[in-house]
């Protein structure tokens, strides 16, 4: 049976599913997220959740893959037949194979048990921010998939391809990478890449976005001696481009 926590009279609290078999560590959880304002429900097994997950409605979900009956992999891949909410996957396992399935199938952040409370509620807003992003994208019209060469973003689900492989991103380069992609073929400098990113909970400073585009050039196959989709501006930035279409408005490129 869930355990479930009464939302205050009053209070327009975000209601949480959490799908954990450790009951010790759920309540743990638990309390913490609902010092934050969360209406938390917790369930312990793979059934349990599916049917709570399907029956009522959450605004995000909190989802262990290893559950006992079904999994947590199972348990999202039938949640995705009939909703979008978010759902934001935990392991005790750090292959990079789990993360790869689990964001595949529809996760829409993954993370390992060795987070501290902090982490996790940060990584938490993060989902549900993009949430609303997306909700007004879908319903305002507006561009919901960018596509610059090999490479194909959608931005409801934050999938990234290049040459229909999928790459899997941190928050932090996928973040970086819509900046650019949105701004295609114009420089992007790294005050103006941080300013976009500052509010997003993440621990960027100015030469660390360097760091970060390296990473996010070598998740792309992109080559950092001769890059074809992310061009670094000497002095100035960076700038993304279609490698099929000349560049030679360019400013001259060099290393950082």
């Amino acid at each position: 049976m869930p355990d479930s926590q009464s939302q205050p009279a009053g209070g327009a609290r975000q209601r949480l599913l959490i799908v954990e078999d450790d009951i010790k560590f759920c309540r743990l959880i638990t309390e913490y997220l609902q010092r934050y304002g969360f209406d938390v429900t917790a369930v312990h097994d793979g059934e349990g959740a599916l049917r709570v997950a399907i029956e009522q409605k959450w605004d995000a979900i909190i989802l262990d893959v290893m559950l006992p009956g079904i999994d947590g992999f199972e348990v999202l891949k039938r949640i995705r037949l009939i909703s979008q909410v978010p759902v934001l996957m935990l392991t005790a396992l750090g292959d990079e194979t789990d993360r790869i399935v689990g964001l595949e199938l529809g996760a829409d952040d993954y993370l390992p048990k060795t987070f501290s409370p902090r982490e996790l509620l940060a990584r938490l807003r993060a989902v549900l921010r993009r949430t609303v992003v997306a909700q007004t994208i879908s319903t305002t019209g507006t561009v919901t998939e960018i596509t610059v060469g090999p490479l194909h973003i959608k931005l409801l689900t934050r999938a990234v391809t290049v040459n229909d492989e999928t790459v899997v991103l941190t928050p932090v380069e996928y973040d970086l990478l819509v900046e650019l992609a949105q701004a295609r073929g114009r420089i992007k400098t790294r005050e103006q890449l941080l300013s976009a990113i500052r509010d997003r909970n993440y621990d960027v400073y100015d030469r660390s976005i360097d760091v970060h585009i390296s990473a996010l050039r070598k998740k792309l196959g992109d080559d950092s001696k001769n890059p074809r989709l992310i061009r670094t501006v000497r002095s100035v930035g960076y700038s993304l481009v279609d490698p099929g279409v000349t560049t030679s408005s360019l400013p001259a490129i060099g290393a950082p």
